[in-house]
């Protein structure tokens, strides 16, 4: 009899853990102003600004530091702000800096929620300045479709729903994997989403849009024969971008700065 009761206790607190998952991430809820769409928000504009900017050091610590010459992060400076006044992300409340990072083999670049904004001196040095544009439009997307904070706010729905379902019934690992391959596929849509997003940006800034296409048979060779799978990957195949990159050209054709 105890061992009944213990096991309906179990299953009771289980689907109360599972219902406030629920509640909780219907409750967050909110459409995107600058993109239309909705999104699982826990974190307010403010926060995520604070996020970025407390990350700051530790990123450029991790990275071999900011690198020496100062006419380099200068052009950087100056293609990342272009691209924010004339595209959505100035009418945004998110604070945009740019950071050459001195790291020379890793190539990446990527984006802190908040507006901070990174590349190595691996990857910049492979770029012209509209190829430079397109990687800093795509960063730049990323902060204004608030993908880092929403991945954060999918990711303690899902934590929550294991615990839930490994109390409940010794399920965690079970919705914890389902959990692990949404959140992949959700990283892979805000990657083509970012895509899109930083052909619009090039194109109303006066950049040739098509150079995005070269960045993506820039980071294909970089990754060379070992790459990731996409279903294994965050990131999307290069080929697939590519594809998805020549649609938003077409799509966004004599787009010019509305801001």
């Amino acid at each position: 009899m105890r061992s009944r009761g213990s096991w309906k206790i179990r299953i009771f607190i289980g689907l109360a853990i599972v219902a406030f998952a629920f509640i909780q991430r219907c409750s967050n809820r909110e459409t995107n102003p600058y993109t239309g769409r909705e999104q699982t928000i826990n974190m307010s504009s403010e926060q995520e600004i604070a996020i970025g900017l407390q990350s700051v050091p530790q990123m450029i610590q991790d990275f071999g530091g900011l690198y020496p010459d100062q006419r380099l992060q200068t052009l950087v400076d100056a293609v990342g702000n272009r691209l924010v006044q004339n595209s959505l992300a100035r009418e945004t409340p998110y604070q945009y800096d740019f950071h050459l990072l001195a790291d020379s083999k890793t190539i990446n670049a990527f984006a802190l929620p908040g507006g901070q904004c990174f590349i190595t001196y691996a990857l910049f040095s492979q770029l012209n300045e509209d190829q430079l544009a397109g990687v800093l439009g795509h960063e730049i997307a990323h902060v204004v479709g608030r993908h880092s904070a929403e991945r954060i706010a999918e990711s303690t729905f899902w934590q929550t729903l294991a615990t839930g379902a490994s109390v409940g019934g010794d399920m965690g690992s079970l919705v914890g994997s389902i959990g692990q391959n949404t959140l992949l596929q959700n990283g892979r849509d805000d990657e083509l989403e970012s895509d899109e997003l930083g052909v619009l940006m090039m194109i109303q800034a006066g950049y040739d849009p098509n150079e995005m296409i070269e960045v993506m048979r820039i980071l294909k060779k970089a990754a060379g024969p070992n790459r990731v799978p996409e279903f294994q990957s965050t990131h999307p195949d290069p080929e697939n971008r590519i594809e998805k990159i020549r649609a938003a050209i077409k799509k966004y054709k004599g787009n010019r700065p509305v801001f």
